[in-house]
């Protein structure tokens, strides 16, 4: 039992379903308490791989991001007549097409998505009315939107080290919550330390930032000048 919720199928089946409020500490410390060992490794490996190799293979990391929303839009609208998993693999299908020839508008729309969270976390952490936390989210996404256009490479960087983080924190605290030994401790701990979640997402996408501005520099390979202009690495000769 964690937080006051047993673990039972029906809570499974329900940790992917968006919640009627936005999500404390608590709905995301239960999220991870229900999920699955083999989602938590899958989104350990999804999350190293957007952490070290986001600049390098951001083309194909939108595109997947784009599959995977439109897959859920498609399962949501063919629910309605029960054809969800036809309509999500048409939804991903259209979703990846429509992204792949428009990458650098892609990129924009994913910073605008990412801002639109970080403003409403933001507004929510400095106990801001909730009525209002639209505000906070239009703000995030007007501001990462168009920084995304302006400062491509870098966003592109910031944008796929905080997925791949929080991916890689969830995923890691969905192994450890199925010790009941150390989750107890560590729950405690989050409880009366609110800020050491975002804390441990924040360290490692600052460094997730740092190794791909390393790796990826502006005059070479993935990030080269092409990059900046919303294409790939260069073609070997």
């Amino acid at each position: 039992m964690l937080l006051g919720v047993a673990r039972t199928d029906g809570d499974a089946a329900d940790s992917f379903q968006f919640p009627n409020h936005w999500p404390l500490q608590a709905d995301l410390l239960r999220w991870c308490h229900t999920m699955g060992p083999g989602m938590a490794v899958l989104l350990i490996l999804g999350g190293i791989v957007y952490l070290l190799f986001g600049m390098y293979t951001f083309k194909i990391l939108v595109t997947l991001n784009s599959a995977i929303m439109g897959a859920y839009l498609g399962a949501v609208v063919g629910a309605t007549s029960g054809t969800a998993i036809p309509a999500a693999i048409v939804g991903g299908l259209l979703a990846a097409a429509a992204t792949w020839p428009i990458m650098k508008h892609a990129v924009g729309i994913m910073g605008g998505v990412f801002g639109a969270l970080l403003g409403a976390t933001v507004w929510r952490l400095c106990n801001l009315d909730e009525a209002f936390i639209w505000s906070g989210a239009l703000t995030g996404i007007v501001f990462c939107g168009l920084l995304s256009f302006v400062l491509f490479r870098q966003c592109i960087m910031t944008y796929t080290s905080l997925q791949g983080s929080v991916m890689l924190v969830f995923g890691s605290l969905a192994l450890i919550f199925k010790y009941d030994e150390v989750s107890n401790s560590l729950i405690h701990s989050m409880q009366l330390k609110p800020f050491l979640l975002p804390l441990a997402i924040f360290i490692p996408t600052l460094l997730g930032f740092i190794y791909q501005q390393a790796m990826y520099p502006a005059t070479a390979g993935a990030g080269g000048s092409s990059a900046s202009h919303g294409h790939g690495p260069p073609a070997k000769k």
